[in-house]
């Protein structure tokens, strides 16, 4: 679904609010937003995702003063940012104007930084960039920051009238004290908490300062205050420790008011989150919304990050995008686009053949069923023909489960040749097993040479005796990359990207770290956003072998394939959520395949 057209003097700010699917979870949507007091004009809060949005965009231009931000205008959303992209004209910086298709650019250009993911310390540098280099003195980033977090407040809780802040000693807390002067100025009842000491210098003491002179600010006392909403300004990206007593105590105090119903907003990040690893080294805030700058944090996609965060929004604060270039992401977002791209249409005169052919090995017994799902994927995937290698005993069982399934009775090595000469691509894993029927399988299909997809019991073999495996995709979760590295899973999930890393370097494969947050190894490495807790599921890594096979059957090189599989697995599984998490299946997942890989 596509942004209308907003008129000037009526503003209703979308997240794909009309989507076909009907209501879901949906970023930062209401129905019409109020005039606010010292504001231009309101525009469109922008969903970076469909169906289900897990980051959204907002789009500032901006005029500032000294004395405060007086006129806030946000731009118009364009109705394709991906085929506006090259009308770039009337872009320029500072504050300028633009005409429609320059924002149009601005905003696909802000599309694109959303997806950069980044360390603290690269975001510090993004920050140094920007003032030195762009000339954007620290204090306009500080009220930008401040706009665009009352913005996304106003629109999220458009009634909202009692506003409690609590800031803290650094510029998370300068950000703070900007964002309580907007909420004043709005009429709103602004109580500020102070946490720690006074900002000694720079611009958190000089936002300090200025809200002083408008308001009063109350030390922390050991709970907060009666709100409609709580703004978290208490710690940035720069904590990587466990919060200090009185500043624990204050998170303590904001999750004890969020669990009686207070919605809270966290400014960039939830304070006691790592902005990188999303680890929590002690108490953490949970956020209803947090909104981010400049550079889209890592630590809000993994570990603790999806579940403290809340909707993730990002504000790039109109730093110039050729700043973004000195600075390489740690990781990308994927991002539906890249669907429409992976799979265009077919054309009128296909057939079969062109569009590959899996084998899946694996149903050992009592497993069967396992083999059942990723054959059944691959096909709901778009494999032109998928063959089943499995125990003699269940092949009629599966032929009779899914006639499409071309099933063989396979019970030693020399049984399995000719299929696999046959084959484009060989998924061997789901219910594999790991006795000597699953040893001698595996054996036979590393020496095929032919393209392959590892899952579950093929990992645990492969753990067994590591080899290179160059033109394989491995799909490892976290207990099984462990196998893999020699390492607990401990170490895996506290750095998922320094795991990735060493998957790849050991096995000269691609590789698929499942998980919240998965990611597929490339340079860097892409992070899917997508997905839901029901997908935690026994037989859903079946689903996901089958779908990475057919892809490679397909004509997708390993590493898009992977990106590709995983990404229209994860809209597959939201999908099949829309009527629930709990409770949900495999093979309802599978049911939705069809809509993903036709974008």
């Amino acid at each position: 679904q596509h942004l209308q057209r907003i008129g000037r003097h009526r503003t209703v700010v979308h997240a794909y609010g009309d989507h076909a699917q009907g209501a879901r979870p949906q970023p930062c949507r209401v129905t019409a937003q109020p005039w606010i007091a010292g504001h231009e004009r309101h525009a469109a809060v922008m969903a970076g995702f469909e169906p289900a949005p897990k980051v959204s965009l907002i789009g500032f231009q901006f005029t500032m003063s000294d004395a405060g931000i007086r006129k806030t205008q946000l731009l118009r959303p364009a109705t394709d940012l991906v085929r506006q992209v090259g009308e770039r004209r009337g872009v320029g910086g500072g504050g300028r104007r633009h005409d429609g298709g320059g924002q149009a650019f601005i905003l696909a250009a802000m599309q694109a930084l959303s997806r950069r993911l980044y360390a603290a310390a690269d975001v510090r540098e993004l920050d140094r960039l920007a003032i030195e280099q762009a000339h954007l003195p620290g204090y306009t980033l500080m009220q930008r920051a401040a706009a665009a977090s009352w913005h996304l407040l106003r629109a999220r809780w458009p009634q909202a009238q009692r506003v409690v802040v609590v800031a803290g000693p650094g510029n998370n807390g300068g950000d703070g004290y900007e964002i309580a002067r907007l909420a004043h100025a709005a009429g709103c009842a602004v109580q500020v908490i102070q946490v720690g000491a006074v900002p000694p210098r720079g611009e958190a003491h000089r936002a300090w300062a200025a809200w002083r002179a408008e308001g009063t600010i109350h030390p922390f006392a050991g709970e907060c205050p009666s709100a409609d909403v709580i703004v978290d300004a208490l710690y940035g990206t720069g904590l990587t420790r466990a919060p200090a007593a009185e500043p624990a105590a204050a998170i303590a105090a904001i999750n004890a008011s969020r669990a009686r119903g207070t919605p809270v907003l966290a400014v960039d990040i939830p304070s006691g989150l790592d902005a990188s690893t999303g680890a929590t080294p002690g108490v953490a805030v949970g956020a209803d919304l947090t909104v981010t700058f400049i550079g889209n944090k890592l630590g809000l996609y993994l570990q603790s990050g999806p579940d403290l965060a809340g909707e993730r929004c990002f504000a790039a604060l109109d730093v110039p995008p050729s700043l973004y270039e000195a600075i390489a992401p740690r990781a990308w977002l994927m991002d539906r686009e890249q669907l429409r791209m992976a799979l265009p249409p077919r054309t009128r005169s296909a057939y079969k053949n062109r569009h590959g052919h899996v084998l899946i090995v694996g149903g050992n017994h009592g497993m069967a069923g396992a083999a059942l799902l990723a054959g059944r994927s691959a096909l709901r995937s778009g494999a032109g023909l998928v063959s089943v290698a499995t125990r003699e005993a269940h092949a009629v069982l599966l032929t009779a489960a899914q006639p499409e399934l071309m099933c063989h009775g396979v019970e030693q090595a020399a049984d399995l040749q000719g299929l696999c000469e046959r084959a484009d691509v060989i998924a061997i894993g789901p219910g594999l097993g790991q006795d000597e029927w699953s040893r001698q399988l595996w054996a036979a299909v590393l020496t095929s040479q032919r393209p392959l997809v590892l899952d579950a019991d093929a990992l645990n073999l492969l753990a067994r005796h590591p080899q290179p495996l160059a033109d394989a995709v491995l799909t490892p979760h976290p207990g099984e990359a462990a196998r893999l590295l020699g390492v607990d899973g401990v170490t895996v999930q506290r750095d998922r990207l320094a795991a990735l890393a060493a998957l790849q370097h050991r096995y000269q494969a691609t590789v698929v770290l499942k998980g919240a947050g998965t990611l597929v190894g490339s340079a860097p490495p892409a992070l899917c956003p997508h997905g839901n807790p029901g997908m935690a599921v026994a037989g859903m890594g079946d689903v996901l072998t089958g779908v990475i096979a057919a892809l490679r059957a397909q004509g997708l090189s390993a590493p898009s394939a992977a990106s590709t599989g995983v990404l229209v697995h994860a809209l597959a599984g939201d999908q099949a959520a829309m009527t629930g998490e709990r409770g949900l299946l495999p093979s309802d997942l599978i049911a939705a395949l069809r809509s993903a890989v036709n974008p």
